[in-house]
């Protein structure tokens, strides 16, 4: 896809995080929202996938680490052809198999069960080196949110990507700015980031996470990148592309009213 076309399927996925949240009347849109074009860019340009094989052994794997926003994975795999795009409707409906987080188990196209933030590098780290050990040539995605950064176990983790040079291995940092208590400096400041993974033996590349220009040229530097994992810290926006809900910390785990969602429909609709 060009640039024009992975800018149309970003609108379509944030459609998609709506349609589910708001049918739910639960859910996580903020940060769901802002991590859109990242995923439109990795699943409609950069992984080697098979959407009607989703267990096939030799695709890229992505672990979503910051697994509350699964309304933007669901809506991207949706829209992949993975399963139909209707069911988002049923997300986190006590009868769905489109649980509240992740389920590796239930949801073709999900690589790891996650929620519990902090554990997806650790797991996106053992996917790695299973690679290097089977000497396969896929390469691992993990989404990591800034607030998640806080946790320590981020940071073992990412001893263990280095020591053991996993340049199959690139980690994204949804930079938001904002949790669900407030700004990231104000809750556990975790700045700067880039000197953080840098420290810790990474690749360091900044860019605007809603450029899909640059999101492109990012991972394209991220795959020649050799004996060192990479970390593409992603400037973004919390509820992007929808105006009442941009960097409002409000909007962090909150399902939109009636009037709201018909008001965030026809502005995303404005955007295809």
């Amino acid at each position: 896809m060009n640039i024009e076309e992975l800018t149309k399927k970003a609108v379509e996925i944030r459609k998609g995080i709506i349609e589910a949240v708001y049918h739910a009347q639960s859910g996580h849109p903020g940060g769901s929202l802002s991590v859109a074009d990242i995923l439109a860019v990795l699943y409609f340009h950069e992984m080697n996938i098979r959407p009607e094989e989703p267990k096939w052994e030799d695709r890229d794997r992505l672990v979503l680490s910051k697994g509350h926003c699964s309304p933007a994975l669901y809506s991207c795999l949706a829209n992949r052809g993975y399963f139909p795009i209707e069911d988002l409707k049923t997300v986190r409906k006590i009868d769905s198999y489109l649980q509240g987080h992740p389920d590796k188990n239930k949801v073709p196209g999900v690589d790891m069960t996650t929620g519990s933030l902090g554990q997806g590098l650790s797991a996106a780290n053992g996917m790695a080196i299973a690679g290097k050990m089977n000497k396969k040539d896929y390469r691992v995605y993990c989404i990591l949110g800034d607030g998640e950064i806080e946790e320590g176990q981020i940071w073992e983790a990412a001893m263990t990507s280095s020591k053991y040079k996993l340049d199959n291995l690139c980690v994204i940092v949804d930079n938001n700015n904002l949790q669900i208590d407030g700004t990231i400096e104000e809750v556990m400041s975790p700045y700067p980031i880039d000197e953080k993974f840098r420290s810790f033996g990474f690749e360091i590349i900044k860019i605007d996470g809603h450029d899909i220009e640059e999101i492109i040229k990012a991972f394209e530097v991220a795959k020649n990148i050799k004996d060192k994992p990479t970390c593409i810290i992603a400037k973004t926006i919390k509820g992007k592309g929808i105006s009442y809900m941009e960097n409002q910390v409000g909007w962090h785990g909150k399902a939109p009213n009636e009037e709201q969602y018909k008001e965030a429909i026809t502005e995303l609709e404005k955007g295809i």
